[in-house]
């Protein structure tokens, strides 16, 4: 979720994520990567990298629209994750491909569409990751980035840290630099020129508004089921209860009925070169 306070073990805290990440469906995940694949408008017979793909919101509608003359590659760091994926995907679409790997360092290139929703967030180094994966479109291929606006999800982050217990060593400690992962990309013209710095033409970029509805049971899915799980750390069960109940009431206080989740994408190509470079190697299989 967003701009992590932390710097977690990702693929860990999506792993643990995994059960509750999928209850989140259809208020959030759906409608957001529905937005972007509307946008990035993938076409019959292209080949798409989903990075980031999760349990496969943007990945499977995805390759229905490029069908079977074109391939859908879908890389994530959480096993856990693309078991869903795969579970969901079944038999039926066997040129939709699942492979656990960083997308920071996919080594395969020459991709019409290369798209990643709201996962750039937790590359270690995110304006380097980013233009990795602009090297991995085509020249003249086209690439879908999608972000949380600034503003997002507050303020339940700040909520549910005065929830955590106080000098525990099994919560990890927060990050005391504030400072955005994409300084000035918090608003759809910010996130166009922050892509064109990372090498993209002819960039267009929108904000997607959307609000939802603060149920409890909504309120702490967003933190088991999002980046925020990063925050409790390595709490037991015991304790984890302990911060829900400080945290749903601190929701409850503040009178928090719902939280903004507008979303930001952007969409620009990788410039044409006169020496256009060769594809890469194909990924050996779709279970890697």
């Amino acid at each position: 979720m967003g701009e992590a306070a932390l710097e977690p073990d990702v693929a860990a805290v999506f792993t643990d994520a995994a059960p509750t990440f999928t209850a989140l469906d259809e208020s959030m995940w759906d409608p957001i990567s529905r937005a972007t694949v509307l946008r990035a408008a993938p076409r019959f017979d292209e080949r798409v990298l989903d990075a980031c793909a999760g349990a496969g919101a943007s990945a499977l509608p995805t390759a229905e629209l490029v069908g079977p003359g074109g391939l859908v590659d879908a890389v994530d760091r959480s096993e856990a994750m693309l078991a869903t994926l795969r579970e969901r995907a079944g038999a039926h679409v066997p040129w939709l491909r699942v492979h656990e790997a960083d997308a920071t360092t996919w080594p395969y290139t020459g991709y019409d569409l290369v798209q990643c929703v709201l996962g750039v967030f937790f590359f270690e180094d995110v304006s380097a990751g980013v233009e990795h994966l602009v090297q991995c479109a085509r020249p003249g291929g086209r690439v879908a980035l999608t972000v949380w606006a600034d503003g997002a999800f507050e303020p339940l982050p700040e909520l549910l840290a005065s929830a955590l217990p106080a000098d525990d060593p099994r919560v990890p400690p927060l990050d005391e630099d504030d400072s955005p992962v994409m300084p000035g990309a918090g608003t759809a013209g910010g996130l166009a020129h922050w892509l064109a710095e990372r090498g993209l033409v002819d960039v267009r970029a929108e904000a997607v508004p959307r609000h939802l509805d603060l149920a409890p049971e909504i309120a702490w899915a967003l933190v088991v089921g999002t980046g925020m799980r990063a925050m409790l750390g390595d709490l037991d069960d015991e304790t984890v209860e302990g911060v829900r109940e400080r945290y749903l009431a601190a929701v409850a206080e503040r009178d928090v009925a719902s939280v903004d989740i507008t979303t930001l994408i952007g969409i620009g190509r990788r410039p044409e070169t006169s020496e256009a470079p060769e594809p890469g190697p194909e990924p050996e299989s779709a279970a890697d």
